[in-house]
């Protein structure tokens, strides 16, 4: 029989909870995009559903480092699945009556709690992983790369389930099913983690919550740039692009298309996740060293420039639709498993230069980068689909790649004492 310690145990809480809350995230997030793209809202307005989501990100990552050293990560957690029930339940109290510009309003509002309900828990498992992972670095990669890519393969289901949800429960419905589950998960949490799990300070100073890590703040305007190249062709470009394919207008066909749509998401972020989950066996060695992971984020990304660069320009040249559409599916699959190998590594080098008593605070401060750039990119990709259809969304995409091929030059190893 496994024994388990009262920190492992307590992982394996926060752990579940946040699996939970990413099916949410991710059944959320398609039954928005769908059933507004459906109703008539252009890839702006989609856009826009999603801009206090991430926004809400940004300021909920830099206070969520100081209120989990301050107060422990069962406050920040059971605080954050709170608000995603909250925010279930006002998304079903919308009324199709109301005006279009009311209605984004209102959703934009909502969907801010629900970005703020994210971060909160995203914050409280990733921190936890660097108290509770072993010191050597191979280690540590391997229990970062197993939560992340654990995370992001259930949160490609939730695409999935949400997709399946709509064409079968339709809106409403659905929503209430995702509060019933994330309730439940909630009771949980409250009686079975501790008190001031993982807080180290209490007299922490609000200003504490900016990085002085060089190596740090580097990573973070890259992370940016990262995964704002990312949200702008997948965030709106993409989905609506592909639900143009597969609808035919008729009813079925919007049905169909919702399942297409919905699996081909799901695909790629399942994908996704099982590579960060598997990709520290990309760099193992027989002399059983550990790698040099900053170096292979340098390579990596110049990878990820090589792909989107590619992806843009054969979008560009190929004139026939069966082979432009062709390329764009193929390279949305490449483009994925490089991306997955980035993230997973950017994931660990947060980790590898925060100090423990430090942890939540960097780590904290990290994802508000994360969240700047998911910002950028949401608005851009709304944006830059509807002025130039999915080949300016590409091509803003590749300068930002560019972008943070740039700053991930300025990691050095020199530069500070790292994960003290």
């Amino acid at each position: 029989m496994i024994s388990l310690s009262h920190n492992q145990f307590s992982y394996l809480i926060v752990t579940a909870s946040y699996w939970t809350f990413m099916l949410s995230d991710g059944a959320l997030r398609m039954l928005v995009l769908l059933h507004f793209h459906q109703n008539g809202f252009s890839p702006l307005q989609l856009a826009y559903l999603f801009l206090f989501y991430e926004l809400a990100g940004i300021f909920t990552n830099l206070t969520a480092g100081w209120l989990a050293t301050k107060f422990g990560l069962k406050f920040t957690l059971t605080t954050g699945l709170t608000i995603q029930i909250l925010s279930l339940y006002l998304l079903s109290q919308l009324n199709e009556d109301w005006s279009h510009n009311f209605s984004i309003l209102y959703v934009l509002i909502v969907q801010g709690l629900s970005g703020v309900a994210k971060d909160l828990t995203k914050m409280s498992s990733k921190s936890a992983v660097k108290l509770l992972a072993p010191e050597n670095n191979m280690s540590l990669f391997r229990w970062v790369a197993i939560l992340t890519g654990s995370k992001n393969t259930i949160k490609g289901l939730g695409f999935l389930v949400g997709s399946v949800l709509l064409a079968t429960l339709g809106f409403y419905k659905s929503l209430l099913c995702m509060l019933i589950i994330v309730s439940l998960i909630l009771i949980m949490s409250v009686f079975l983690l501790k008190n001031g799990l993982f807080s180290t300070k209490k007299n922490i100073k609000f200003t504490d919550i900016f990085s002085k890590s060089k190596n740090i703040n580097f990573l973070s305007v890259a992370r940016v740039f990262l995964f704002g190249a990312r949200d702008v062709w997948f965030v709106v470009g993409l989905p609506v692009f592909f639900y143009n394919i597969f609808s035919d207008g008729t009813t079925e066909g919007k049905q169909s298309a919702f399942y297409i749509v919905g699996s081909i998401m799901a695909l790629w972020v399942i994908l996704y996740g099982l590579v960060q989950a598997s990709s520290p066996r990309l760099f193992q060695n027989k002399e059983n060293k550990d790698p040099n992971l900053i170096q292979i984020s340098k390579k990596w990304v110049f990878y990820l420039f090589v792909n989107i660069i590619s992806i843009t320009l054969l979008f560009l040249i190929i004139n026939e639709v069966f082979f432009k559409n062709l390329v764009l599916f193929l390279g949305l699959f490449i483009f994925c498993f490089i991306f997955a190998v980035n993230s997973s590594v950017h994931s660990f080098l947060i980790l590898k230069f925060s100090k423990k008593k430090d942890v939540t605070l960097d780590v904290g401060f990290y994802y508000m980068a994360n969240a700047t750039g998911r910002l950028l990119g949401t608005f851009l990709s709304g944006y830059t689909f509807q002025v130039g259809g999915l080949m300016l969304s590409l091509t803003v995409a590749s300068a930002m790649i560019g972008l943070c091929f740039f700053f991930t030059f300025f990691i050095n190893e020199n530069n500070e004492n790292l994960g003290n």
